[in-house]
C-alpha cells in the first residue's frame, strides 16, 4: 500500500534561506513580508520579493506559507485588508494567522487564501482545533506542549490538517506567547519584537535582602534558568507519522542558510527513508552528525513523549555550539578542466580540509590543493567576502554544495 504525503516545511528568513531550502529537500517554506508577522528582525521580504518567492516556490512545484500570526493591537490593523488581498492576488498557498480577528478579515477579503492556524493560537486539544476546523482553517499548528498521543487524538477527532513542530528552537513562554521581553524591554514578542530575554543570566534575590544576588547555581559560565534546550525530533518520525501528521516544522526565520539547507537535507532523506523502509526504518547516526554541525542547543525531545523535566534546559550558558562553519558556495562545477566556481562565504586557504554538503549528493571531503581567482591566478587564501574563485576537486560537485570546515575552537 502506497504511504500517505508527509510534507516537509523549512523557514525562510529571506530569499537565500528560501531557495536553499527548497534545493535542499523541503517541500513547503513559510516566510513573511514585513509587516504582520512574528519575527521583526528578520530581513523578511518586501512586496515584490513575496511575489518572486512565490514564483520561485511554484515553479519548483513546491508550496509557500505567509505568516500574518501577531497578535494586533488596534494600530497593527492599519493595511491589514489590503496586504491579505496582495498574498491572495500574488496566488501564496496558505497564511499562517493566530488572531481570531485577523483570521475573520481574511475570510471576508481574500476568501481565496487558504488559512493555516499559527503555534500562537495555543491549540492543545481536539475541541479547539474542531473549532478551528469548523471557522474554516485548512490546517492547525499544535502547540509545542502537546504529546504525539495528543496528537494523535486530536487528528482522529478533528478532520483538519495538523502542522507540528519537529526541530529548532523552544521557548520557556507557553507555545512562544511571551510576556518577559514586553515587561523588561517594552518590546513585544507577541507583535514580533523579541528580545529573548528568556536567555539571559538571573540571580536570585530574597525580598528583605535587596542589592544582595544570589546565583541559583554556579560555574564558570553563569546561570541560565529559562534557557530551553532545542527540539529535535528526528527519531520520532515513525511515530508522527502514525499519529497522521500532514506536515513536519522545522523552526529559525532568524538562522543562517547553513541551518536552514542542512536541517531540510536532513529531514528530507530521513522521512524518504522511512516512507521506503517503513518498518525498517532507523535512524543513520550521520543524520545526527549532521544536525551537530549546524549552529544549535543541546537538544530535547521536550513534550514529545512525556512532560519534560529539568533536562530540557540548558543550565549552563545561552550561546549556541556546532562543529562545522560554512565558508563557501558552489555556483557551478567544470569537468573538463576539475575546478568548482565558488563564492567565498569565510575566509579559507590551501592545505586546509573540508567537506562538500552536497543538495542530493553524498557528503564529499577533500584537502585544498589549488585555489585560482576568476582569471585564473593562482592564490593561496580566499580572504575577501563573497569573492568569486575556482577551486580544483576531481569530484564532480553540485550547484549550490555548502563548502564546510571543523570550527576553530577558541
Amino acid at each position: 500500500m502506497k504511504k500517505r504525503h508527509m510534507e516537509l516545511l523549512a523557514p525562510a528568513g529571506n530569499m537565500d534561506k528560501l531557495k536553499m531550502a527548497i534545493r535542499y529537500g523541503a517541500d513547503a517554506v513559510y516566510c513573511a513580508g514585513r509587516a504582520f508577522g512574528l519575527r521583526a528582525a528578520s530581513s523578511n521580504f518586501d512586496n515584490d520579493q513575496l511575489k518572486e518567492a512565490v514564483e520561485f516556490v511554484h515553479s519548483h512545484g513546491k508550496k509557500i506559507y505567509v505568516t500574518c500570526n501577531i497578535i494586533p493591537h488596534n494600530e497593527d490593523l492599519t493595511g491589514l485588508e489590503e496586504y491579505l488581498q496582495f498574498l491572495e492576488s500574488i496566488k501564496v498557498d496558505a497564511i499562517i494567522v493566530a488572531d481570531l480577528g485577523i483570521f475573520l478579515l481574511a475570510k471576508r477579503v481574500a476568501p481565496g487564501l487558504e488559512l493555516h492556524v499559527s503555534t500562537q493560537a495555543n491549540t492543545t486539544n481536539y475541541l479547539t482545533t474542531e473549532f478551528w476546523k469548523e471557522q474554516g482553517a485548512a490546517r492547525v499548528v499544535v502547540a509545542r506542549e502537546v504529546s504525539i498521543e495528543d496528537i494523535k487524538t486530536m487528528r482522529e477527532k478533528a478532520d483538519v490538517e495538523i502542522e507540528a513542530f519537529v526541530h529548532g528552537a523552544m521557548c520557556i513562554s507557553y507555545s512562544g506567547r511571551c510576556l518577559l521581553s514586553n515587561y523588561m524591554t517594552n518590546r513585544d514578542a507577541n507583535r514580533g519584537a523579541c528580545t529573548q530575554a528568556c536567555r539571559w543570566k538571573y540571580n536570585l534575590v530574597e525580598e528583605n535582602r535587596p542589592g544582595e544576588y544570589y546565583p541559583i547555581e554556579e560555574d564558570e559560565h553563569g546561570t541560565y534558568i529559562f534557557n530551553s534546550k532545542d527540539l529535535c525530533l528526528l527519531k520520532y518520525i515513525p511515530e508522527l507519522y502514525k499519529a497522521g501528521v500532514d506536515s513536519l516544522k522545522i523552526e529559525g526565520r532568524m538562522k543562517s542558510v547553513h541551518y536552514a539547507a542542512t536541517v531540510s537535507k536532513v529531514y528530507r532523506e530521513a522521512i524518504d527513508k522511512f516512507l521506503e523502509e517503513g518498518d525498517d526504518w532507523y535512524v543513520r547516526d550521520e543524520w545526527y552528525a549532521e544536525l551537530e554541525k549546524i549552529s544549535h542547543r543541546p537538544y530535547t525531545e521536550a513534550f514529545a513523549m512525556e512532560k519534560p523535566g529539568e533536562e530540557a534546559q540548558n543550565y549552563g550558558k545561552s550561546s549556541n555550539t556546532q562543529t562545522h562553519d560554512f565558508i563557501g558556495l558552489v555556483e557551478g562545477y567544470n569537468a573538463e578542466e576539475g575546478y568548482a566556481y565558488m563564492e567565498q562565504r569565510n575566509n579559507f586557504k590551501v592545505g586546509e580540509e573540508v567537506e562538500f554538503c552536497q543538495p542530493h549528493g553524498p557528503l564529499v571531503k577533500h584537502v585544498i590543493t589549488r585555489i585560482t581567482d576568476e582569471d585564473g591566478n593562482d592564490i593561496d587564501v580566499a580572504k575577501h567576502a563573497q569573492m568569486k574563485l575556482r577551486l580544483y576537486i576531481d569530484t564532480p560537485l553540485e550547484e549550490y554544495s555548502m563548502m564546510r570546515r571543523e570550527t576553530k575552537q577558541k
